[in-house]
């Protein structure tokens, strides 16, 4: 009788069953995120809402600063206090109010920004990062970065240039061949043969001081990437998917 009654008809066609797959951006965040982990950085979120002092004020931003005007969006007060972040930038700022050196942060989240056109979005992903130690000089920015790009794009050569960032001193943007044309130029780099994929510099001395570090015994390195805009540029261990669907 119970052989019976829990027969099971072997002989059913199994249902269907189809997997969803992983956004591009959190692939990619967690992609980058596995390859900083690997040189000693820890992955450290904050809050979308934030005071304007740690969005602006404590990164060497005050408000009559020029580098605030495209940056100035999203306000929660009348009175400016609050604001949706417009980069991770603040909570650079929470680690270094909480923590002594040394420390490795890498901080991937959502940013707001008032400029919407064909090539920006009032919200879109970022992965910024700091490392405050004794004793770090560019050199050690450079091989960060380069690590960094060379473990995403493979062998795709990079460019450093100078940048301009109100909280690093000298500042750098680093550049990315184009995979499409190879350097040549074209639509989508439009015509300049690189792409820009990330900004970084030496933490600016001012930005130490704010936190009663002293600028001559410790050192820092700061970046920062769009990790939005990653996925269109070929990176080798990555696979995306174009649409989700979900069982």
């Amino acid at each position: 009788e119970k052989l019976k009654n829990e027969k099971v008809d072997i002989t059913l066609p199994i249902r269907p069953f189809r997997e969803g797959k992983i956004h591009p951006v959190s692939q990619v965040i967690d992609e980058i995120s596995s390859i900083f982990s690997e040189i000693g950085f820890s992955v450290v979120e904050g809050p979308d809402v934030e005071s304007e002092y740690n969005n602006f004020t404590a990164l060497n931003t005050p408000e009559e600063h020029p580098a605030r005007d495209m940056h100035d969006t999203f306000y929660l007060e009348e009175n400016k206090k609050l604001l949706l972040r417009t980069h991770t930038s603040p909570v650079q700022i929470r680690t270094m109010l909480s923590n002594k050196p040394p420390f490795k942060i890498i901080v991937p989240g959502r940013t707001y920004r008032c400029d919407s056109d064909q090539t920006h979005a009032p919200m879109f992903h970022q992965l910024e990062g700091i490392w405050v130690d004794k004793g770090l000089t560019f050199a050690h920015l450079k091989g960060t970065l380069a690590f960094i790009a060379k473990s995403l794009y493979g062998d795709s050569p990079i460019r450093f240039k100078p940048k301009f960032y109100p909280y690093t001193e000298p500042s750098v943007g680093v550049d990315l061949q184009c995979a499409l044309c190879h350097g040549k130029g074209c639509s989508s780099c439009h015509g300049a043969g690189w792409v820009t994929i990330l900004g970084a510099g030496m933490v600016h001395s001012k930005v130490f001081e704010t936190f009663g570090f002293d600028p001559n015994t410790v050192s820092g390195i700061a970046f920062g990437l769009g990790t939005t805009r990653s996925p269109q540029y070929p990176i080798p261990s990555l696979i995306y998917a174009t649409s989700v669907t979900v069982a």
